[in-house]
């Protein structure tokens, strides 16, 4: 229980700081807080991509908490490679959902900016995978990271 318990708590801890930062309060500050959207299609569009990447990130989450006995923050990392769930379709999933609720808060708000704001957290969560996330997995699990990599894409997901 205790070897499950500890990274529950820290994922729990760093997806309200870094994930809920991202997603939540930068997106707040960019549109100048939030407001009720006006347009009912662009309303439910955002509440069905908040819910969807909401629940993308959460499942990933668990999985790196229970499966991998770790976290999604690189200062508490799993301990074993996590390749269930939505981790056997598209190798990033976490940046996907978190993703999806930035493009869910564009259409429910009828931001552009925030749509402009999706794309560069994509391009740095891009740089960040490949610079840093995928050269630490290879050296933290050798060969099983390497057939993972080989089998399963990094953005895109494979159906």
């Amino acid at each position: 229980m205790n070897q499950i318990f500890w990274p529950i708590v820290k994922t729990i801890l760093f997806s309200v700081l870094v994930p809920g930062t991202v997603a939540v309060l930068v997106p707040r500050w960019i549109i100048g807080g939030f407001f009720l959207p006006q347009k009912a299609l662009l309303s439910w569009t955002g509440i069905v991509l908040i819910t969807c990447g909401t629940a993308v990130y959460l499942r990933c989450a668990w999985e790196f908490a229970v499966r991998g006995l770790g976290t999604p923050a690189p200062i508490a990392p799993t301990r074993f490679l996590v390749t269930t769930a939505l981790h056997r379709r598209v190798r990033n999933p976490m940046y996907i959902g978190v993703a999806l609720v930035i493009l869910g808060e564009a259409a429910l708000f009828r931001s552009l900016h925030l749509v402009l704001y999706a794309a560069v957290m994509l391009g740095t969560a891009h740089l960040f995978v490949i610079f840093y996330e995928e050269p630490t997995l290879r050296r933290q699990f050798g060969k099983s990271y390497d057939e993972y990599f080989g089998s399963v894409p990094r953005w895109i997901p494979k159906l």
